[in-house]
């Protein structure tokens, strides 16, 4: 399909780069209008550089003001234009961990009016015209409030988007909405070659961990390898909050996760479109039997 439009919706700078960065490169160079949005400006990260210390929320609190900039020079790597902040920068803060004092502070994204939030990315919907929204699931793909706040708000707008008696333009009905996801058994391989280069990672069954899903739920996979670089690259221009050493980069919690250039979503509203042919098991595919799409607007005419 010709004009294709992609909005992706995620809680704070470095989410896009490190779970769709190559879906969103992807998708740019095959023409694709592709849309950011970014609820917070990310200022309760944890700094890994320690010549950054000092833009910490507890010192000069000025972390959200360089992660801007950080957001800015990871769009330019992954070829994205079209960045917005939900509200403008700083309309939300970042609300920090789940449990965090944080959580309570006046004017945080966990604590936004719904309605309120879901009627700025209405605004942007009805203005770019998206055939295909992406964000997190309900739990927010590993709970941080942020993250749940940003899929209460995408699935809110989404709804709200398409109905005329809203206001803030003209109605548009997004055909497709997509949870990222990760299956387990990727995080399985990826555990076993972490082991096998001596990388410290998370040391515990997939199946204990707070992210992840069942393969049988994971409805599109986006073989995106020939973009590993820009995502890369994304990646490397959040030096704040990511320090990488390809094909791994690791959070401020120093457990080495892989880079990964097939990405997995979940449709959660929308027809499914075709299956396609599928990354090879080894690449990062989940293997047969290969029943998923393998494009995000697959069956939009």
């Amino acid at each position: 399909m010709t004009d294709r439009r992609l909005l992706l919706v995620h809680a704070h700078p470095d989410d896009e780069s490190i779970g769709t960065g190559a879906t969103m490169a992807r998708y740019v160079a095959e023409g694709a209008h592709v849309t950011l949005v970014t609820c917070t400006l990310g200022e309760e990260g944890e700094i890994i550089p320690p010549e950054l210390a000092h833009h910490a929320a507890e010192r000069d609190d000025t972390l959200g003001q360089y992660r801007i900039g950080e957001l800015a020079a990871a769009c330019k790597a992954l070829g994205v234009t079209d960045h917005r902040f939900l509200g403008g920068a700083g309309r939300w803060r970042d609300s920090g961990m789940m449990g965090a004092a944080t959580n309570d502070r006046p004017g945080c994204f966990w604590r936004a009016d719904l309605d309120e939030a879901a009627a700025e990315l209405v605004t942007v919907i009805r203005q770019v015209r998206p055939q295909v929204l992406v964000t997190y699931d309900e739990n927010g793909f590993y709970g941080h409030p942020d993250h749940i706040q940003a899929h209460r708000v995408a699935w809110r707008a989404f709804q709200l988007a398409a109905d005329s008696r809203h206001p803030g333009g003209d109605p548009w009905r997004i055909a497709k909405f997509y949870y990222t996801a990760m299956p387990k058994s990727v995080m399985r391989r990826t555990a076993e070659a972490m082991r096998d280069a001596d990388v410290e990672f998370w040391n515990v069954d997939s199946d204990d961990m707070p992210f992840g899903c069942a393969d049988g739920d994971v409805t599109t996979e986006i073989d995106a390898r020939p973009h590993v670089e820009e995502k890369l690259d994304a990646m490397r221009a959040h030096a704040s909050q990511i320090a990488v050493d390809a094909p791994w980069f690791a959070l401020s919690n120093k457990i080495g996760q892989q880079v990964l250039g097939v990405e997995h979503f979940i449709l959660r509203a929308g027809v499914p479109g075709p299956s396609g042919a599928g990354a090879p098991y080894e690449a990062g595919g989940i293997g047969e039997p290969y029943n998923r799409e393998d494009d995000l607007f697959a069956g939009i005419r």
